[in-house]
This record gives structure tokens, C-alpha cells and sequence, in this order.
């Protein structure tokens, strides 16, 4: 067997925890990616995993073994990457996840441009708020913001996201301007139910993060929902930048509390391993890239 290809194999085994879920991912059968880590215990000359019928572990030859091939690896995928790359034209269908509200705002028109850039690849979007499974929905790409929970995906950071408390000119004049968050509990705050659904809104001070109970007669499960409903004056809200920046710099909305900001949210793209990356995922994620930074363009309101 290709001793490579058998390394590749023993490494998804260790990152996966088990034969059945390393050959999914690989696309081979279990007795496949068995046979690559027999086969490659024979010509070590060692064993790298112990096994049972219900648990699978590293050996401490085989610890050792990983760490010295995981990076040399990772850098000969990734210098058959750039070297592919050169000849490769994107083509095919990209399957990619975003959450609803900033798929909406901001993937469909990054999507549009892209497309110019490279017509033979079809896009396939999926808005949806939960944790993206890669295998079962065969998804190429996601984009997930705030902090990464599963450390075996790769991820590419695309932007910051402030999280703000924004109100309308005319509720303003009406009701007043809160000048720190505990003025919050006289004024009416629109709430977003995936977020803060007992209405809690969280904030930034001297020492650290906490958080303000807010109240309201009007609450929703979309980001978009309530920028409608706080743009016609029904109330305080916070939420993204990516969602209120655009309306913010219309005038639509004035941001408040700013020296109250909670710390920024992430933005990532993320996928599942480098190894064999297709060119339409690595330049779709390198044009996000290049599209939101320095400082991408629902932030540009702010002067900076």
C-alpha cells in the first residue's frame, strides 16, 4: 500500500477516534482504512494503537509518531495545494451553511460576486442557526461566528462583528437616550429569542463582562425581524453589526452605549481538513476574505 496515503489515513484515525468515522470522512471502507494502519504498523515495525472491541486509543509510540508526521504532513498537502492550484479552475457545486441572518445580508451578494469571478461553480446556501454536520448534509463550507467548539475542523477567521445597541431617531426623541445599561430597564427592548430569550443583553465594564435583564413587548426569532420592528420605532435593540451596520450609516439607527461593548465576535469560515481542499472552497473562502478586510464594510459607519 502507498505508505502517504496510509499516513493520511492513520492520521484521520487519530484525529477521528475511530475506524468508522475516519473512513467516512475519507469516503473509504472500515477494512480499508484498517488495512492502511496494519500495513503501515508493519513497516514501522510498531504499534501505534491500542485496540479493543469498544475503544480505540494512541500508543505512546503512536502519540509520538503523529505529532512528528501531522506537521510534515500538513505542509506537503499543502505544497501539493498551491501546486494544483496553479492549473486547477474552480468548477462543480459548493454546499455552504450560514447563519440565516448573515447568510441574508451578506453571503448572497459575496456569492453574486464571486460567481462573476468564477461561473462554472454553482453555489448551494443553506441558512440555518444550528452546528453545521459536514458528512450527513455534505457541505463544503460554513461560515459561524463567535467561538469555534469542535477544534477538529480547520477554520480561516473572515472579520469581526461588533455586537451594539442601536434605537431609532423618533423612539429616541420619545423616550430618551440611556446613557449606561442599567437605564435599559425603562425603555423597551426588543428582544431575539436564539440569543437572549429570557432578556438578557450582555455588556462590558471595568471588571469584565456582564450582564443587564431588558424587557419588551416584542420579540423575535430572526435578527432581521427586529431591525424592521426597532427602524419603526418599537424599541431598543442588540444585535450584530453585520446585521444593523448598513442602517446604522443610513441614519436609520443610532448606536448606543458604546463604551458598554461587549468584546467583538468572530467570523469564520470553516471546513473540514485541508488535506485535498477543492479549489472552489479555498477561493471562495480567500474572496470572503479579501472582501471583509481590513475592515469589512458593515463597520465602515464608525470613522475608523
Amino acid at each position: 500500500m502507498d505508505k502517504l496515503t496510509s499516513i493520511r489515513v492513520f492520521l484521520q484515525v487519530a484525529r477521528s477516534g475511530s475506524f468508522s468515522a475516519a473512513a467516512q470522512q475519507l469516503r473509504i471502507s472500515k477494512a480499508m482504512a484498517s488495512k492502511h494502519v496494519s500495513s503501515l504498523e508493519r513497516q514501522l515495525g510498531v504499534r501505534l494503537f491500542n485496540r479493543t472491541t469498544r475503544h480505540l486509543s494512541l500508543t505512546d509510540t503512536g502519540l509520538n509518531y503523529r505529532d512528528r508526521v501531522q506537521g510534515i504532513m500538513e505542509e506537503l498537502e499543502e505544497t501539493e495545494l498551491s501546486t494544483a492550484k496553479l492549473s486547477a479552475e474552480p468548477t462543480g457545486t459548493l454546499r455552504i451553511m450560514a447563519p440565516t441572518s448573515f447568510g441574508s445580508f451578506h453571503l448572497t451578494r459575496a456569492v453574486a460576486e464571486y460567481r462573476r469571478i468564477y461561473p462554472r461553480v454553482s453555489i448551494d446556501l443553506i441558512f440555518a442557526s444550528r452546528t453545521p454536520d459536514f458528512i450527513n448534509e455534505g457541505l463544503d463550507l460554513a461560515i459561524q461566528t463567535g467561538e469555534l467548539k469542535d477544534s477538529n475542523l480547520v477554520a480561516r477567521k473572515l472579520a469581526q462583528s461588533r455586537q451594539v445597541v442601536c434605537g431609532a431617531p423618533d423612539y429616541l426623541a420619545r423616550h430618551g437616550i440611556p446613557e449606561r445599561p442599567a437605564d435599559l430597564e425603562r425603555h423597551n427592548c426588543l428582544l431575539f429569542t436564539p440569543r437572549s430569550p429570557a432578556g438578557v443583553w450582555t455588556f462590558s465594564g471595568p471588571d469584565g463582562v456582564y450582564t443587564q435583564r431588558v424587557q419588551g413587548d416584542v420579540s423575535a426569532n430572526t435578527g432581521d425581524a427586529l431591525r424592521i420592528a426597532a427602524i419603526e420605532g418599537c424599541g431598543l435593540i442588540q444585535l450584530p453589526t453585520y446585521i444593523l451596520g448598513l442602517d446604522i450609516k443610513a441614519g436609520k439607527l443610532k448606536v448606543l452605549l458604546e463604551q458598554f461593548e461587549p468584546p467583538a465576535r468572530p467570523i469564520y469560515a470553516i471546513y473540514l481538513h485541508r488535506a485535498y481542499l477543492s479549489a472552489k472552497v479555498s477561493t471562495f473562502v480567500e474572496f470572503l476574505y479579501q472582501l471583509y478586510q481590513p475592515i469589512p464594510y458593515w463597520e465602515r459607519w464608525t470613522g475608523e
